[in-house]
């Protein structure tokens, strides 16, 4: 039975620079790289190709030891130029320069009616050696999910809620019987249910609206509302010794189309959004893709920071990194590294902040969209008990005392708090609003380290 949630706690960050619902015009990028960083979890990188060798689309490139089925694969066809490794060997790069034209591996393809009777078995080995297996990822700890596993339910969250967050419908567009199909191909993991949660504050795409054999509801609310991990604890929390599957909608629809087509297909869009952007628009690229020629000759001044992803959870790139590999949207942000005198006790009207007696000003034009650079505006210091942070969290748990018991590393207070209802997304307001400067999402992810290898 689907539902309809509405919730009141969050914060929405409204700033400058969301991108138009049209392609823009863009050189296309020459170099991509898979990232084992990004793959949270990952704990014994296991590279099976060498500088120089050829590569198609889907050829494999990277596995994890600890879960050797799974397979990372090329996202374009390609000479692998480098394999590029920090301090101890640490894996961190494999940069592939890609082919004027893509070739790739080939898959068990499908009709739409031999799906039915596809067995579970069969759809989990064929994701696992077509590379789509890492879009799912696993609740509690936010990790590339076991295939080895039986999730007691699976969530797709069908909008981003974080500042400047792309449209999915829009990412998706002409992608119907893909998505479709990658549904039917999930339903086949779970014995319990597949939800695909909307916003409830906006016209639901109409290839939401029209999928079947799911769950749809409705969340609608202040960000984090189209966070999963907020989802998930509104509709079937995840309880010690639990779990669940969580995917994206372009997860699905890769998922679709190596079935349907045979193939694997890293092609996506992504949305270049921020202040600093001269054209915020949508571009097509692949997973994996250079921001190079994204930025060039795009950006209103020199001194920006690129951020891949968004401004809450996003990463630090150069000018000449590699998007994420979750990612949908790259960040242009002035940079804040300037001293302001007076700081954040001069009164105007140009600043954002939660708290009123900071950003006071703010408040008299709620709609107004903010131009913000990514000064900190001070240092960490002892938590300043305001509440504010249960104030900004759409969830049962009680934030500061949570991340206290982390910082003392306090396993049964951890349990007893909410650790496996979380990720770092989740806390990430936190850590926006928190005037004490704590890195809120690096102690999230200390204590589900703590909890998961303990």
């Amino acid at each position: 039975m689907s539902k309809t949630i509405k919730l009141k706690k969050g914060f929405d960050i409204k700033l400058v620079g969301k991108a138009e619902k049209q392609l823009g015009d863009f050189k296309s990028a020459k170099t991509f790289a898979l990232k084992p960083t990004d793959f949270i979890g990952m704990q014994r990188p296991k590279v099976t190709v060498s500088e120089g060798d050829k590569v198609k689309v889907g050829t494999p490139i990277l596995f994890d030891k600890a879960m050797e089925a799974v397979q990372y694969v090329a996202p374009v066809s390609g000479e692998i130029v480098e394999i590029k490794r920090g301090d101890r060997r640490k894996l961190l790069e494999i940069k592939i320069l890609a082919d004027a034209e893509n070739s790739y591996e080939s898959f068990d393809k499908f009709s739409e009616d031999a799906l039915k009777s596809l067995s579970k078995e069969d759809a989990v080995a064929q994701m696992c050696k077509g590379g789509v297996w890492p879009q799912i990822i696993q609740r509690p700890f936010g990790i590339v999910a076991n295939p080895e596993d039986a999730p007691k339910a699976i969530f797709i969250s069908a909008f981003d809620s974080h500042p400047l967050a792309p449209d999915y419908g829009f990412l998706l567009e002409g992608e119907e019987k893909y998505f479709q199909a990658g549904l039917n191909i999930l339903s086949k993991l779970t014995s319990g249910k597949v939800h695909l949660n909307v916003d409830g504050n906006a016209q639901v795409s109409a290839i939401f609206a029209n999928a079947k054999g799911i769950e749809l509801n409705k969340f609608s609310g202040p960000h984090p509302a189209g966070n999963v991990g907020v989802q998930i604890h509104h509709l079937n929390p995840i309880n010690k010794g639990e779990v669940a599957w969580t995917v994206n909608p372009y997860g699905v629809v890769q998922i679709g189309k190596l079935f349907l087509d045979g193939k694997y297909d890293a092609s996506k869009k992504i949305a270049i959004t921020g202040s600093e952007a001269k054209k915020a628009v949508y571009v097509k690229t692949a997973i994996g893709a250079c921001v190079d020629t994204l930025v060039e000759g795009n950006t209103k001044q020199d001194n920006i920071r690129v951020v891949s992803g968004n401004v809450l959870t996003g990463e630090r790139i150069n000018r000449d990194g590699y998007i994420g590999y979750y990612h949908h949207q790259i960040t242009l942000l002035p940079e804040g590294d300037q001293y302001e005198f007076l700081g954040w006790m001069k009164p105007t009207a140009s600043k954002l902040s939660y708290h009123r007696a900071l950003g006071l000003l703010s408040f008299l034009n709620p709609k107004k969209e903010f131009v913000l650079d990514t000064n900190t505006n001070g240092e960490e210091r002892a938590f300043v008990q305001t509440g504010v942070f249960e104030d900004v969290t759409p969830m049962d748990i009680l934030p500061v005392y949570l991340l206290k018991a982390i910082m003392a590393e306090d396993f049964d207070e951890m349990e007893e708090l909410g650790i496996y209802e979380i990720v770092e997304e989740d806390l990430a307001l936190c850590e926006f609003v928190d005037v004490s400067k704590h890195p809120v999402q690096e102690i999230v992810r200390k204590g589900i380290d703590l909890i998961q290898y303990s």
